[in-house]
C-alpha cells in the first residue's frame, strides 16, 4: 500500500470529463463559439446539458480537428473548462454552441471511447489570486480597452474589469494575434504580472505600445 507514504500531503484528486481539442485556446472567461457536427461532440454537447456539466478545451499540437483515419489528435496537457451557455440547430445535424471558459486544468491521463470521444482524469488549477493591475501595466488596460471597442461586445466577455492583472492578461492573450504555441503558453502561466510582462514585451517589440 503506498497510500501510507503520503500521510498529511494533501494528494489533488482527479475528475474524469470529455475533452474537445480544437485549434484554438480558450482562456478562463473568454468566450468560445462553436459549431458542432461530428456525432462524437453532438452526444457529448447534449450529455453536457443534460447533466450540466463543463467539457475541457484542449488545444491540439498535431493532427486535425475532425476526425480521420489518422486517429486521435495530439493536444496539450493544460486546458479550460468551458460551460456552455447557449445553444441553437438552425438545420438537421449541426450545433451552434455558445461556450465560456471556466477554470484551467491539467490533464493527467487520456483514454479514447469507441465512439472517438476523448476522456481525460484532469485535475483543476486553482483560480489565481487577485492582483491589482501595476502602474506599469496601464498602456496594456488602454490597448486592451480599443481592441474590445473594435471587436464588439458579442464576442467579448460582459463584465470588465480592467483593475485586475489576470483579466486584462487572459483577455489580451486571447484577443491578440499570437501563435497558438504562445497563447498556450501565456494560458500555462500561473502568474498574472509574468504574464502581462510576456505580453508586454510582445507588444513593445511590435510598437503596439
Amino acid at each position: 500500500m503506498l497510500s501510507g507514504l503520503f500521510t498529511g500531503v494533501r494528494v489533488p484528486s482527479t475528475t474524469a470529463i470529455p475533452l474537445f481539442p480544437l485549434r484554438t485556446v480558450l482562456f478562463p472567461g473568454g468566450r468560445l463559439p462553436l459549431k458542432v457536427f461530428e456525432q462524437r461532440y453532438i452526444d457529448m454537447t447534449k450529455a453536457c446539458l443534460r447533466q450540466e456539466q463543463p467539457f475541457g478545451v484542449v488545444m491540439i499540437t498535431a493532427g486535425d480537428e475532425v476526425a480521420t483515419r489518422g486517429g486521435t489528435p495530439s493536444f496539450a496537457n493544460f486546458g479550460t473548462l468551458a460551460r456552455i451557455t447557449g445553444w441553437d440547430m438552425p438545420e438537421l445535424g449541426i450545433l451552434h454552441v455558445a461556450t465560456e471558459g471556466v477554470t484551467r486544468f491539467q490533464v493527467r491521463e487520456h483514454r479514447v471511447q469507441a465512439d472517438k470521444l476523448v476522456v481525460a482524469d484532469v485535475v483543476d488549477i486553482p483560480k489565481e489570486p487577485t492582483v491589482p493591475l501595476p502602474a506599469d501595466a496601464q498602456p496594456l488596460a488602454r490597448l486592451l480597452e480599443l481592441i474590445v471597442t473594435r471587436v464588439g461586445p458579442q464576442y467579448f466577455p460582459a463584465d470588465h474589469d480592467y483593475d485586475d492583472a489576470s483579466w486584462v492578461g487572459y483577455r489580451l492573450a486571447e484577443l491578440l494575434p499570437l501563435p497558438l504555441p504562445i497563447k498556450q503558453s501565456m494560458l500555462e502561466i500561473n502568474d498574472a504580472l509574468v504574464r502581462l510582462q510576456a505580453l508586454g514585451t510582445f507588444l513593445k517589440q511590435q510598437g503596439l505600445i
